[in-house]
């Protein structure tokens, strides 16, 4: 135990001198020192954690100083599962940050303090994973938040950056208030903070209360709907790096505390897995159907984590279902296909982030109706927006199609069940799982298309260019573990598997050798789907790399392409993102609020002048509730204004009365 606390103390020690250092470093050093700092964090915490991917749980107490004496630490599977992703998604972040904020140069203190923040943003989250009592995770917990929304807001100037910053910070504190409720229940019942104490009245008490009011506090954070709202705003306003890292790991702290709920569960698991799933359902099909129809594409990429979480969900609501079915199938399937889901997430998601971003650095608007025919300038990031884009759309030979396909696969053995209510609710998940992946593939194509293909719909002030290596070289790196995934699941489906099996531990089923069998073949079969991909994908680059040399050293004639006989085509008749998903949209409008705005010709106006058109969406929980929530309680809050009026002689009657008011409950022994 002891080398565990010296790895924690140096990683403590390493933090506080680079948070002194990193003023003083030079400008054109404060980046590189900052990657050293997370870097070297990053490799002290995976050694700390790498030996319980095995199963071997570490408890110990870390001395934190006089406040508080004693904080139980603990590193499960769980846990060293969470932080190695932590870790990997954070140090690709500031790599690439490196590379992005160098714009920034000229703004000493202003990048000094980012460099900070994202140094206390990282480990606070892999403290979030080691700590086991309820008061200190809250405030690591509140430290996760504040740095992560101080990150938001890096461009303070901007007043929709600081709007989102407001919300983002808002729905967290809601999400503490959750938690707090949850962890003061536990302690007046067991009259312990700690997380054993949580076991202990799952045991002892009603589960399925103090789960949901968890599964809120968790949720806000995670963005299950109707608690997803801080996504779509903080995500297009945070800087890229950033925004990779909250999508990539940030939500999947929501996650890892369900995870961690789940892991105390005794009892009612049938019914609370009908919950997940179903509220994960609407989840991912609410995330999608959005993503389809908003062309900021840092917008659309923030619906699509919403997306991706609901897919998440719906594994946990598998996983929780098997146990309340004694189906270990179903089990090993659901949470399998959940954590490995929550690995490749944050592969492909910081990707997409961080190709998102180098278009905005050299192009500078997130609006890709005034982009196209980046593919010739900027070749690299396309390709990397490609390789991200047939990811998360679930298709071979990439690794979202490797834990999509253990979830079906939980979905499609949960039909063997025998309860007519739970093959319905799994036929209809499969459903809407199908239907979730069908419009990813068709969120992408519109963006990719629309962003890379064609040609140039607006001049741009400066021509785009290809971003610097340190930008390209950790998505390139990622790339390299997602196709380790996709390539080599049987691996990483072990590493899993042993995590689902220490979970529950008080009633995690064990597999027999026949369902091994069955696991072992889900395995091979997914091996071969994308060794049988890259073969033809292989081939398709034979193909090409034949063609390029048969016709090198010889002439080549370009012209227009053919247009129905009409050749004076212009960049403004190319297919838009809205004109792509405009006919789903309507379909879709009682769900997909659009927002339009046009002057209308008047009556009697023969020679009309030009006009603008303009429309936007706008999220459907956010506009009917949320945002008349709000107008009440200012409506409401008005009726004080004229509380502060302004006038001295007010303010000093209201002090009168409040002594007053204390000296009459003195009095009365009302208050001593």
């Amino acid at each position: 135990m002891v080398v565990w606390s010296i790895l924690l103390y140096s990683s403590w020690g390493i933090t506080i001198l680079g948070l002194l250092a990193l003023p003083f470093i030079p400008m054109r050093l404060k980046a590189n020192f900052a990657v050293f700092i997370v870097t070297a964090n990053a490799l002290l915490t995976s050694w700390l954690v790498i030996p319980s991917l095995g199963g071997e749980a570490l408890k110990f107490v870390f001395y934190a100083g006089s406040f508080v004496q004693e904080v139980p630490v603990m590193i499960d599977s769980l846990s060293a599962w969470f932080i190695l992703i932590i870790n990997f998604t954070s140090v690709t972040g500031i790599l690439y940050g490196s590379g992005y904020m160098k714009p920034y140069n000229d703004s000493e203190a202003k990048l000094s303090l980012h460099w900070i923040l994202y140094i206390l943003f990282h480990l606070s989250m892999v403290w979030v994973c080691l700590l086991q009592n309820g008061f200190a995770f809250l405030i690591a917990w509140e430290i996760m938040s504040l740095t992560s929304m101080l990150l938001v807001i890096f461009d303070h100037n901007n007043s929709k950056t600081i709007k989102a910053g407001i919300n983002y910070m808002v729905q967290m504190h809601l999400s503490i208030v959750f938690l707090t409720i949850g962890f003061v229940w536990v302690y007046f019942v067991t009259g312990s903070f700690g997380f054993e104490a949580i076991q202990e009245f799952f045991l002892r008490q009603n589960n399925i209360w103090l789960f949901l009011i968890f599964f809120a506090g968790f949720g806000f954070k995670a963005g299950f709907i109707p608690l997803h709202s801080w996504l779509p705003h903080a995500h297009p306003a945070a800087p890229s790096h950033v925004s990779g890292v909250m999508s990539g790991v940030i939500v999947k702290m929501g996650i890892y505390g369900v995870i961690r709920m789940i892991s105390y569960l005794h009892a009612d698991f049938e019914l609370l897995g009908e919950i997940v799933i179903t509220v994960s359902v609407l989840t991912g099909l609410y995330g999608i159907l959005n993503a389809a129809v908003h062309r900021d594409f840092k917008r659309m990429l923030a619906y699509c984590t919403i997306e991706n979480i609901g897919i998440i969900g719906i594994g946990l609501g598998i996983g929780l279902i098997g146990l309340g079915t004694h189906s270990t199938l179903l089990y090993y399937l659901g949470f399998g296909g959940a954590l490995l889901h929550v690995l490749n997430h944050s592969l492909f998601k910081s990707l997409l982030f961080y190709a998102a971003g180098s278009v905005y650095q050299q192009t500078h608007t997130r609006d890709m109706e005034k982009l196209g025919g980046l593919l010739k300038r900027m070749p690299q990031t396309a390709v990397i927006f490609l390789v991200g884009a047939l990811a998360i759309g679930g298709l071979p030979p990439f690794n979202g199609f490797i834990s999509e396909f253990v979830i079906y696969s939980g979905l499609v053995e949960g039909m063997k069940l025998e309860s007519i209510s739970l093959i319905g609710l799994l036929i209809l998940t499969f459903a809407g799982l199908s239907l979730i992946g069908g419009l990813s593939i068709l969120t992408f194509t519109k963006t990719f298309g629309t962003i890379f293909l064609g040609s140039e719909r607006e001049h741009l002030h400066h021509q785009p260019k290809e971003v610097s290596f340190i930008m390209l070289l950790p998505q390139y790196i990622i790339i390299a573990v997602m196709l380790s995934v996709a390539f080599f699941p049987q691996w990483y489906l072990g590493i899993v598997g042993k995590i689902s099996h220490d979970l529950v531990s008080s009633v995690s089923p064990v597999a027999t050798g026949y369902e091994s069998a069955i696991l072992e073949g889900y395995s091979k079969t997914m091996n071969g789907i994308s060794i049988y991909s890259m073969i033809f994908l292989a081939l398709i680059g034979l193909v090409w790399f034949i063609r390029m040399y048969a016709i090198k050293g010889k002439t080549q004639v370009f012209d227009e392409t053919w247009g129905c006989g009409y050749q004076a085509p212009n960049s403004r008749m190319q297919y838009t993102g809205k004109s792509f998903s405009k006919p789903m949209a309507k379909m879709m409008n009682f769900l997909l609020i659009e927002r339009k705005s046009y002057p209308e010709l008047n009556r009697g106006e023969i020679f009309p002048k030009g006009r603008k058109y303009s429309s936007s969406y706008l999220d459907f929980f956010e506009h009917y509730f949320i945002d008349k929530l709000n107008h009440q309680i200012l409506y409401f809050i008005n009726y004080f204004k004229f509380i502060q009026n302004g006038r001295v002689q007010s303010y000093v009657m209201y002090g009168i009365v409040f002594i007053l008011t204390i000296f009459l409950l003195t009095l009365f022994n009302l208050v001593k």
